[in-house]
This record gives structure tokens, C-alpha cells and sequence, in this order.
């Protein structure tokens, strides 16, 4: 396995991180927004922005749910990788990183003793390569 896919969860919850944050400004546009219920009929021309954000709203959540779906399969074949390591060290430092999503610095501080996150960050890349 790459590092490139061995990233793909962290990038995953990096995107629905993203997308949430995009419904909820789609969610407060679609509430903000006015409508005239006076019951008299419109010019051509004259959009729903009600009907068009709910529309939007309804296609990201589906998005999301899919997403949601890929980080499943995603963490499950991660974690399928990670138990066949035979080191425990490298098993730990893999899921810290790529499971978890720390940074290397992090990953260091969690593994305790002498670890530093180049040091970390070299030993997951000399096991990559060397598979």
C-alpha cells in the first residue's frame, strides 16, 4: 500500500469536514432567505430560492452519506493492513497517523520516549518501502 492510499481516510474526513460546513451555510442561506406569501402571482423570471437551496441541501446530505460510506470501507481496509504488520512499533505509528489522523509531531508525543516525528515519520517510510 502507498502513502497516498494509505492518506485517503484523513482526506476523506478532510472533505466531509468541508462539505458539512457548506451545509450548514447552505442550511442558514435557505432560513435567511424571504419569501412574499402575499398570494399575488409573480413575473417570469422569479426564482425559489427556498425550493433551490432545499434542493441543494438534499444533494449535498446525499454526498455526505456517501462519503460517510467511503470512510467505512476505507478505515476497514486500513485496519485490515495495519494488523498484518508484524512490528507492534510500526502497527502503533500507522494507526495513530493514518487512523486516527494525527500529525507526526503528534504521533511522536503519543509514542513516548525518545520518539521524534522525523523519526516516526522515517520509520513508516522505510516500512513502506521496503513492501
Amino acid at each position: 500500500m502507498t502513502l497516498k492510499e494509505l492518506s485517503q481516510l484523513y482526506y476523506l474526513n478532510q472533505e466531509i469536514a468541508m462539505d458539512k460546513r457548506r451545509l450548514l451555510e447552505l442550511e442558514e442561506q435557505a432560513v435567511s432567505c424571504s419569501q412574499d406569501y402575499t398570494g399575488m402571482p409573480h413575473g417570469t423570471g422569479v426564482s425559489d430560492k427556498v425550493g433551490r437551496y432545499a434542493a441543494d441541501i438534499v444533494d449535498l446530505q446525499g454526498i455526505i452519506e456517501a462519503k460517510h460510506k467511503q470512510c467505512l470501507y476505507e478505515r476497514s481496509r486500513l485496519e485490515r493492513y495495519i494488523s498484518d504488520i508484524e512490528d507492534s512499533l510500526i502497527r502503533q505509528i500507522f494507526t495513530l497517523r493514518f487512523v486516527d489522523g494525527m500529525s507526526w509531531r503528534q504521533v511522536a508525543d503519543s509514542m513516548g520516549g525518545r520518539n521524534t516525528p522525523d523519526g516516526v515519520r522515517m520509520t513508516c517510510e522505510r516500512y513502506i518501502r521496503k513492501k
